[in-house]
């Protein structure tokens, strides 16, 4: 009985152990795609901001240089708000006949364009106050995905109720454009937190459950990292934003 088990059981831990080996790897890729998206997103937001607002020496006052009249003060405003949303369109619609460099180079040029949107954010919130929103938020994603990663329970049915709460809170933001309403800023706010808190919890397990499926196929496993990526670099920028909005020490 005892060279049964070793004939069977071994191929089987071995397998195991090289599915746990590649699905480190995996997340470890995620996880690294991800965190220097949000780093390039923070460098490109300082430096539009750095260029589009000048600091009097001696009052301390802020004021627009022509780059920032231009950006923040003008049309433009809209383009520069609503280009990373357009981009988000054209990924999900090339996703599938994407290279692995174009996917790459498509989620950098994301950040990017993420960045320079943000940028508007140095503009009306506290350095101060920004980064301490930033490490509260660090600190709120990881436990949050380390939960969806190491979670027995099935949270993929939580899937369509995010997305319903998502679309309802794009639609109330675009609504609020034009109500200018405190109070329902603030619902959205906390609406937003919660549902992007529920989405990291929920694309973790998604991820994670997707390299089982992909497993064996380089091309597909590398493609996936990437999204998988974007997908939690949304949700983290999506819950520091409403974080922002709900604690943000304004100028």
């Amino acid at each position: 009985m005892a060279q049964f088990d070793s004939r069977y059981t071994q191929p089987t831990t071995v397998g195991q152990a090289g599915v746990d080996e590649g699905l480190r790897a995996y997340m470890l890729g995620v996880y690294n795609y991800m965190a220097l998206g949000v780093a390039l997103t923070g460098v490109v937001a300082y430096l539009v901001f750095s260029m589009a607002v000048t600091t009097d020496p001696v009052t301390g006052a802020k004021a627009l240089t022509s780059l920032g009249q231009t950006l923040y003060a003008s049309p433009v405003r809209w383009a520069l708000i609503l280009a990373p949303l357009a981009f988000v369109f054209f990924f999900a619609f090339r996703a599938n006949s994407m290279s692995v460099p174009a996917a790459q180079t498509s989620f950098w040029i994301y950040c990017g364009l993420v960045g320079a949107s943000l940028s508007i954010l140095l503009l009306a919130f506290t350095g101060n106050s920004v980064a301490n929103v930033f490490f509260v938020t660090a600190a709120a994603f990881a436990s949050l995905s380390i939960w969806g990663y190491t979670t027995k329970k099935d949270i993929s049915g939580w899937g369509s109720f995010l997305f319903m709460g998502l679309i309802g809170v794009i639609l109330a933001i675009v609504v609020n454009i034009f109500l200018q309403s405190p109070a329902i800023s603030f619902a959205i706010s906390i609406i937003g937190v919660l549902v992007f808190a529920g989405l990291t919890a929920y694309d973790t397990q998604r991820i994670k459950d997707e390299y089982y499926l992909l497993a064996g196929n380089s091309e597909a496993v590398a493609k996936a990292s990437i999204f998988g990526a974007l997908s939690l670099y949304q949700n983290f920028v999506g819950m520091f934003v409403h974080l922002l909005q709900l604690f943000g020490e304004r100028e």
